[in-house]
């Protein structure tokens, strides 16, 4: 260690650092070797390549160890990079995600399952799932609510459509940046999602009021419309205008700070409890008064906490809705075994969309 008196050089520390590197690439190097064997096993044992009750153990282990300086965010970055790698050694995973490339979806997916997985873009989130109850991809990562603008209304419909497993969840900042090629006086058109703008609505009246409104399929498809159009702009991520070659005139311009879209990750089998899990399930209740209440007293009495419910219109008939629920416990505790059944006894229709570690941190 070097002290204020003998402080060491700059051409002494990269040399440390250059050592500590070596050991570094090694020490991955000794670590994908066991990955390969890892890879042969699940294989024999029939056992899925992307474990997410795994995958928490090893990043919060992995957190736990931790002293600094280093947060505790990037050191869950380094590792699940590491095990992205890891996945392609044992079996390389396909996820869908919501296209095109820059989306959102798209900073979820290298967010959360790392750079070294197949993506396949979609044009909508009903695909998404759709490619996963076909086979056509491992995994899938969809968009389930906005802490600004709440639920993912094509979200909820596609899961109660589609037979598949929610496996884990991944909370991602928004952060919204204002992209254009012109200079911000030049803006005429702002090009984005609804939802997105939504986020961002009272900064664009406050520095652009000038500027109209123009609804895009996506983030992506606005941030192309920025680059090939004289006076427009995209209300995107950096990381769109970065693969894009569209400049960032002003970024963090969401109205809330500390936005964060909450991401689910489907798939095809159940995840086994950790100890701090979370299960979804939708439901419609017998139409008669306090069903709801009924329904929702089910989980008081066992003690099992509620951390979010809405409503959609079921499109079976008028005024019929279906209600979702997170629930702060795994389908196979035996409190929320003993709440799904009673909840069942007031409900027309009930179904366990999946229960799945709970996210820890944003990404």
């Amino acid at each position: 260690m070097s002290s204020p008196s003998h402080p060491r050089t700059l051409a002494e520390l990269r040399t440390l650092i250059d050592d500590v590197d070596d050991r570094l690439v090694g020490l991955l190097e000794e670590r994908a070797r066991l990955v390969v064997e890892v890879g042969h096993a699940k294989r024999h044992e029939n056992v899925p390549v992307y474990a997410p009750s795994r995958e928490r153990a090893v990043i919060e282990r992995a957190v736990a160890r931790n002293h600094g300086p280093l947060s505790a965010t990037t050191i869950e970055a380094v590792f699940r990079e590491i095990m992205s790698g890891s996945f392609a050694l044992e079996r390389p995973l396909r996820v869908a995600a919501l296209g095109p490339s820059g989306s959102y979806s798209h900073l979820a997916s290298v967010r959360h399952f790392g750079s070294s997985v197949e993506l396949a873009f979609v044009p909508s989130i009903e695909d998404v799932v759709i490619e996963v109850e076909a086979g056509r991809a491992d995994h899938g990562l969809v968009p389930y609510e906005n802490s600004t603008t709440g639920s993912i209304h094509e979200t909820l419909d596609a899961l109660v459509a589609h037979p598949v497993a929610i496996r884990a969840e991944a909370l991602v900042g928004v952060r919204l940046a204002c992209l254009a090629n012109c200079a911000p006086g030049e803006v005429r058109r702002l090009y984005s999602k609804p939802q997105a703008y939504a986020q961002c609505r009272a900064w664009c009246a406050r520095v652009m009021p000038e500027a109209e409104f123009v609804a895009e399929s996506s983030t992506s498809a606005a941030v192309l419309r920025a680059r090939d159009e004289e006076g427009a702009a995209a209300l995107a991520s950096s990381f769109a205008g970065t693969l894009y070659g569209v400049r960032t005139l002003f970024d963090h311009i969401e109205d809330r700070p500390g936005n964060v879209t909450r991401f689910l990750v489907i798939g095809r089998a159940p995840v086994p409890p950790t100890g701090a899990d979370k299960t979804t399930l939708w439901f419609a209740f017998a139409d008669r008064a306090g069903g709801l209440v009924e329904v929702l007293d089910s989980f008081r009495r066992e003690g099992v906490n509620l951390s979010h419910i809405e409503k959609r219109p079921s499109g079976d008939a008028h005024w019929d809705y279906l209600f979702f629920l997170d629930a702060l416990a795994h389908k196979d505790d035996p409190a929320m075994q003993r709440a799904l059944a009673d909840a069942g006894r007031h409900c027309a229709r009930l179904s366990v969309l999946g229960s799945y570690p709970r996210a820890e941190r944003v990404l």
